[in-house]
């Protein structure tokens, strides 16, 4: 970010404080965390929608163990960027609220409307002393009785529905090829092999493999599937 000026010094130690020229800069700090974080995105193509994200590989850590991308309902995940301990406890709330439709309704939650409820506990954070913004955004995926749904909600609990996007370090790159490749008419395996190629190049992965965290979800039977190594392997 660029360098504080001095009249607007102390206009970031309290979150419900606004500084002169309308901005919050917990919520703007809250952002530059989710540009740290390793590259997630999402991409919608004709019959699904695509999830991936890059696993933090360290030496002697179980893989399983750093997780990025969740399962929320059978119908729908998410991929996160930015603090994953903030991610984490969000994710937990946000199957809660799935399974109380569920349970509720009879029938699954819609994308967007789980997009709200998740955007809505993002921007609470922002209005009230004494507490700080979520440090991560979120590709919410997901099928329903409407199609296929790609939702970004970043941290001031705004919410961006999209055809293909991505949030962290890589996104701005990644972006940019998605802007040149993306057709309407992508079919799944074309959508894997971008999604793949994508991530190889604004992360540089020399393992995909092992490295590349990928799910799909089918307008045909609604489920998560998360794609096996094996799987991969048939995309590079």
């Amino acid at each position: 970010m660029a360098q504080m000026l001095p009249e607007y010094m102390g206009y970031d130690r309290t979150m419900s404080t606004f500084s002169p020229d309308g901005r919050l800069f917990q919520v703007e700090y809250a952002k530059e965390a989710v540009k740290k974080g390793t590259t997630s995105i999402g991409l919608t193509f004709k019959g699904g929608v695509i999830l991936a994200t890059n696993k933090q590989m360290m030496k002697l850590a179980v893989p399983d163990t750093l997780e990025k991308l969740f399962k929320i309902d059978d119908h729908v995940g998410v991929v996160a960027a930015g603090l994953l301990a903030d991610a984490r406890i969000l994710v937990n709330q946000l199957r809660v609220n799935a399974q109380v439709n569920k349970i509720t309704y009879e029938e699954s939650a819609d994308i967007l409307a789980l997009s709200r409820i998740l955007g809505d506990r993002l921007q609470f954070s922002t209005i009230y002393a004494g507490l700080r913004p979520y440090g991560a955004s979120f590709l919410v995926g997901g099928v329903d009785s409407t199609g296929s749904h790609l939702v970004e909600v970043d941290p001031s609990g705004m919410l961006y529905e999209w055809k293909a996007y991505a949030i962290g370090r890589g996104a701005q790159a990644a972006i940019k090829i998605f802007t040149e490749k993306f057709k309407e008419s992508i079919g799944e395996q074309e959508a894997l092999r971008m999604v793949v190629d994508v991530m190889r190049k604004v992360e540089k992965i020399t393992d995909p493999l092992n490295a590349l965290e990928i799910s799909i979800i089918r307008e045909s039977d609604k489920k998560l599937e998360s794609l096996s190594g094996k799987d991969i392997k048939k995309l590079l």
